[in-house]
């Protein structure tokens, strides 16, 4: 089974930095796209930023020119670099990987960490 576990969130100042990690493990032959979710207590989840498995970034409109994201292909890891934190950045910040399990299985699988929380304070 495949794991993706999250780390780097916490409680910021307005205008700081954090930078998010997802460090995936288990049985996987390839990565292909990778993303960042999130989800504000008693909103809906919504795409933040999401990476082809050949670094075409993709990002919501709320965070271009501030987040950054990024992977390592050879240590199976995504980043989100999160600058300029704002307030109604605050969230559960979830990692998302579509995952090609076996050399012969053509087709992705999609897997979800538990999220690691944000917290922006103004």
């Amino acid at each position: 089974q495949v794991q993706l576990v999250e780390s780097g969130g916490g409680l910021v100042q307005a205008g700081g930095s954090l930078r998010l990690s997802c460090t995936a493990s288990g049985t996987i032959f390839r990565i292909d796209t990778m993303a960042w979710y999130r989800q504000a207590t008693g909103k809906q989840r919504e795409l933040v930023a999401e990476i082809t498995s050949v670094g075409s970034p993709k990002y919501v409109d709320s965070v271009k020119g501030r987040f950054t994201i990024s992977r390592d292909n050879v240590k199976k890891m995504g980043y989100l670099q999160m600058d300029s934190l704002k307030p109604e950045d605050t969230a559960i910040y979830m990692c998302q990987a579509d995952v090609q399990l076996y050399s012969l299985t053509r087709n992705t699988l999609p897997y979800w960490g538990k999220g690691t929380l944000v917290t922006v304070s103004s």
